[in-house]
């Protein structure tokens, strides 16, 4: 099972899920029932979908699951809501959320608020704290990770766009980092290491358990790789260069005529710009460079004649050199590690096992956070997991290399 955060009191457990909440509906203020409707792909859904299954979380892992459970809001939601929870049953497709013109935006708002004020209702009641703070810290952590990607979903939305819409007028994956030349490494005896979430605050099952690691001396680069790295690369050929490139990320390179990350613009004698968050933007060479897969991640560092770390190496460096640059709050940063269980690995019993376990295959580990990510929502030990293909989260890299 995840495991908690302390919480002193309910009330303390409250304040956080009444916070947590109306921060999702901060993210939709300023877009239009249709901007809320809008399904560009299948991996990318439309924000009145994350807005209502968040809500049905909620609903169906502890409200329903009440001695005495209040009267189901509708029994269609129950469908059209569940993501992947199989052994709740039925699912509607997800490459057809967007044809959900029904129940509209308004419909999915009222719906947050019932279930808000019957969660408030609950909480406020201190006999339910021990039984209830598991899940509804959970269905906190599952809402945050819900609200990156109402972002990363919404820029992809959006940039289908010919009149590339902004979302803010600021955008937050073009601030500009520390870009010291030339790329520095910082260097990382190894030896045995503890790997894992281990302390009493909230963790997913998938971190843990906490477990020992060898690990041989590393060189860990000080800072993310740069737009400015990343443009030295495609100047040199880099997409044109099939020696660089795993098997799969080239043939990856030739069915999509890849030439540059994705929101990368590019117009014959001006200066490349990029889609963002506020819409087209003059590419800030000094800010990381982020929308890369792990096939782009993995050719840039052979080109740059280093490597994509372990997971366990950057989570070494994360928890003994804190100080280290975009950690986190930049971009989550690719590593060589495929997503796999750690030893001793359970899943929770019944549906909320779903919840991690089962995507332990074909999928690769990003580790850090990016400037998308919620306040409060990035720890050393969080594990993101996406599968090698995957551009459309803020994803980018940091260099390792051995002595």
């Amino acid at each position: 099972m995840n495991r908690p955060a302390s919480l002193t009191t309910i009330s303390e457990l409250a304040l956080d899920y009444a916070r947590i909440r109306a921060h999702s509906l901060e993210l939709i203020q300023g877009l239009s029932p249709e901007d809320c409707q809008l399904q560009s792909m299948t991996d990318a859904s439309p924000l009145k979908w994350h807005l209502a299954h968040t809500t049905w979380f909620f609903e169906t892992f502890i409200l329903a699951a009440l001695p005495e459970p209040p009267p189901v809001i509708d029994p269609a939601y129950k469908v059209l809501f569940n993501s992947y929870y199989v052994g709740i049953g039925e699912r509607h497709l997800r490459a057809e959320r967007g044809l959900l013109s029904r129940p509209t935006l308004e419909e999915v708002l009222h719906y947050r608020q019932q279930i808000d004020e019957q969660m408030q209702h609950l909480l406020s009641s201190p006999s339910q704290r021990t039984k209830l703070a598991a899940l509804v810290t959970l269905g906190l952590q599952h809402e945050q990770q819900h609200q990156e990607l109402m972002l990363t979903d919404l820029k992809h939305h959006f940039s289908c766009n010919p009149l590339m819409p902004a979302w803010r007028t600021n955008a937050p994956e073009q601030h500009s980092a520390i870009a010291t030349e030339p790329y520095p490494y910082r260097e990382f005896t190894g030896g045995l290491c503890d790997i894992g979430a281990s302390d009493a605050s909230f963790s997913y099952d998938n971190e843990g358990p906490c477990h020992r690691v060898w690990l041989e001396p590393f060189l860990l680069g000080e800072r993310n790789v740069s737009n400015a790295d990343f443009m030295a690369f495609i100047t040199d050929g880099g997409y044109q260069r099939p020696e660089l490139w795993l098997s799969d990320g080239w043939d990856w390179v030739n069915q999509r005529q890849a030439r540059a990350p994705l929101y990368w613009l590019q117009t014959p004698d001006e200066p490349w710009q990029a889609f963002t968050l506020a819409g087209r933007r003059a590419l800030n060479l000094e800010a990381p460079v982020c929308h890369i897969n792990l096939y782009e991640a993995d050719a840039y560092a052979r080109w740059a004649g280093a490597r994509l770390p372990t997971e366990a190496e950057w989570e070494h460096a994360a928890r003994t050199a804190p100080d280290l640059a975009g950690l986190f709050g930049q971009v989550w940063q690719w590593t060589n590690s495929a997503y796999l269980p750690y030893p001793g690995y359970q899943p929770a019993a019944g549906a909320v096992g779903e919840y991690n376990g089962k995507f332990m295959i074909n999928q690769m580990v990003l580790r850090g956070s990016s400037c998308a990510t919620p306040a409060g929502h990035s720890r050393p030990s969080y594990r993101n997991f996406f599968p090698p293909a995957a551009q459309w989260q803020f994803s980018g890299l940091r260099l390792a290399r051995n002595p």
